[in-house]
């Protein structure tokens, strides 16, 4: 959603408050696409601090279907966030690394879509799993094993001690 924003970088000290519904319906990043199943509403708070600083604030929370990182079984993950920026509004006095940051900002109109994708990004869990316990997926033939057990043999050997394991294998026989 795009927000025209021209009245209030116009006026110092001019501020409104909008409920903004999120217009991402899933999250694609390097690690694939996450399809978003619940997005609450954001109510942003913007505000010209004296025709210098533009102040956003606000907060909200989706939910995303993120893999299990054992078993793969897509997880239900809420992500809360909070936005809390503040842009300098004159561009003499705004400095490079700001200006690369703020691709939600072109012009007068603000890309609420933009600005969520980043704080999404920053706010994204570093690990999820669908249970504490998950037993993962097996290494020989995929079977998730929180559903059922395999009959693969799952004891990984240290590969130095191969030659050892072949000479027992010659007696067996």
């Amino acid at each position: 959603m795009i927000i025209n924003i021209s009245d209030i970088l116009q006026s110092a000290n001019k501020e409104r408050t909008e409920e903004v519904t999120i217009g991402l319906e899933s999250f694609s990043s390097k690690l694939g696409d996450f399809p978003i199943t619940q997005k609450t509403p954001i109510m942003l708070h913007i505000e010209n601090v004296e025709n210098r600083q533009l102040r956003l604030e606000g907060s909200g929370e989706i939910e995303v279907l993120i893999p299990c990182d054992r078993c793969l079984t897509e997880v239900p993950t809420k992500i809360h966030f909070d936005i809390d920026r503040a842009l300098s509004i004159t561009e003499d006095t705004a400095t490079d690394e700001e200006m690369e940051i703020t691709d939600y900002l072109i012009g007068f109109e603000l890309d609420v879509d933009k600005l969520v994708y980043a704080e999404i990004l920053v706010n994204w869990p570093m690990r999820v799993l669908c249970k504490d316990d998950c037993q993962g997926i097996c290494k020989v033939c995929g079977t998730n094993l929180n559903s059922g057990s395999c009959d693969c043999q799952r004891t990984e050997l240290d590969p130095r001690m191969a030659a050892i394991q072949d000479i027992f294998h010659n007696f067996q026989n």
